[in-house]
C-alpha cells in the first residue's frame, strides 16, 4: 500500500518548469529518501504535497485521499520546511502549546503530546528557554516537535540536515530512525550519505522528472559500478588529465573520472582491468602511491544518473 502517490506532477514559475510529469510513490511505513541536485524541484513537490502550492497539473493522493479533500494539512500530514520559522520571544513549550490549538486539541491531550515531543526531539533542558537563543540545531529539531504535533501518518522533511554540522546531522538522524516506526517519511536532501544510512526507498528527481526510483539495495545492486582508485605520485600528479585520458582507452573501462591526484576508473570488470592498469602504469612509467579497489556509492550513482560531477563516460 502506497502513503503517497504523485502522477504526472507539473508546476511552472514563469520561464522555469519546476516539475516535469513527476511519478512518485512511497509506500507505508517506509522512508523514502527524495534525492537531487539544487534546483531539481524537490521543495515544489514537497510544498505541493502539503498543500503550500498548488501544482498546473497532475494528481497528489496522500494516505488514499486526494486533493480535494480537507483532510490534508491537517489530519494526517506533518512537514517540516528546509527553515522552519518560530516566535522567537516564545519557549518551546508555548510554541508547541500554540501549534497544538492550531490543530485542536484538547487541553489535557496538547499538554501530553507537548511534554511527549518535547522528550522525544531532546529539548526537556531547554523547554522554557526562549526560542530566539536556540542554536540552528535546536530550532530544526523544535521544527521536528512541531511537524509531529497532530501525530501524522504522513512526514515531509524539506533538506533537515542540510545546515547542521555533523553532530547536529547526527541527531536528526536518529531522530529520522526513531520516527519511522511511527509514520511514511519522505525526506528531500542532497547528501547522499545520509539517504543511504536512513531510507528504505530512493528516488532521484533531475530537472523536474523522477529519474529512478527503487528500493536502496536493488538500486545499488543494479546500477553501482566497481571504481579502480590509481593515486598518483608527486612525479606524475602534474599529468593527471593526460593520464585520464590513457585510461579511457583501457578495454572494460566505463568511464573515468579525476580529481586532483586521484583516477577513478569505473568498470564491470574488476580484476581484468586492475591487470590492465597495472601494465599500463609500468609501460608508461607512472609514478603511484596506491592503487586500489573502492566499494560503489549512492553517490557514484546519483552523478552517473544525472550526468553532473567529473565522471566521465
Amino acid at each position: 500500500m502506497n502513503a503517497i502517490e504523485v502522477n504526472h506532477l507539473s508546476k511552472r514559475y514563469g520561464q522555469v518548469q519546476a516539475l516535469n510529469s513527476l511519478n512518485l510513490q512511497v509506500k507505508a511505513g517506509s522512508v523514502y529518501g527524495f534525492l537531487g541536485p539544487n534546483g531539481a524541484g524537490k521543495t515544489t513537490t514537497l510544498r505541493i504535497l502539503s498543500g503550500l502550492a498548488r501544482a498546473d497539473s497532475g494528481d497528489v493522493i496522500i494516505d488514499g485521499a486526494g486533493d480535494g479533500v480537507a483532510r490534508r494539512a491537517s489530519d494526517h500530514l506533518g512537514y517540516l520546511p528546509e527553515e522552519p520559522a518560530f516566535y522567537a520571544w516564545m519557549t518551546p513549550l508555548e510554541f508547541l502549546n500554540y501549534i497544538g490549538e492550531i490543530f485542536h486539541l484538547e487541553a489535557k491531550l496538547r499538554k501530553k503530546r507537548v511534554g511527549e515531543l518535547i522528550e522525544l526531539v531532546g529539548l526537556k533542558d531547554a523547554q522554557k528557554r526562549k526560542i530566539g537563543g536556540f542554536s540552528h540545531g535546536m530550532r530544526q529539531r523544535l521544527g521536528f516537535a512541531q511537524a509531529m504535533m497532530n501525530a501524522p501518518d504522513v512526514l515531509l522533511l524539506d533538506e533537515p540536515v542540510s545546515a547542521l554540522d555533523p553532530a547536529g546531522r547526527k541527531e536528526i538522524l536518529e531522530l529520522v530512525l526513531s520516527l519511522r516506526s511511527r509514520c511514511t517519511i519522505l525526506m528531500s536532501t542532497h547528501i547522499l550519505a545520509d539517504v543511504e544510512r536512513v531510507c528504505d526507498t530512493i528516488g532521484i528527481i533531475h530537472k523536474g522528472s523522477m529519474v529512478i526510483q527503487s528500493e536502496r539495495n536493488e538500486l545499488l545492486n543494479r546500477y553501482a559500478v566497481s571504481a579502480i582508485d590509481v593515486e598518483l605520485a608527486n612525479g606524475s600528479a602534474a599529468n593527471a588529465e593526460a593520464i585520464m585520458e590513457e585510461f579511457k582507452q583501457i578495454e572494460g573501462v566505463k568511464a573515468v573520472g579525476v580529481d586532483q591526484t586521484l583516477i577513478h576508473v569505473h568498470t564491470p570488470e574488476v580484476p581484468e582491468v586492475t591487470q590492465r592498469l597495472m601494465k599500463r602504469i609500468v609501460a608508461d612509467g607512472i609514478q603511484i602511491n596506491k592503487i586500489e579497489v573502492v566499494r560503489p556509492s549512492l553517490e557514484d550513482i546519483f552523478m552517473q544518473l544525472t550526468c553532473e560531477g567529473r565522471v566521465q563516460a
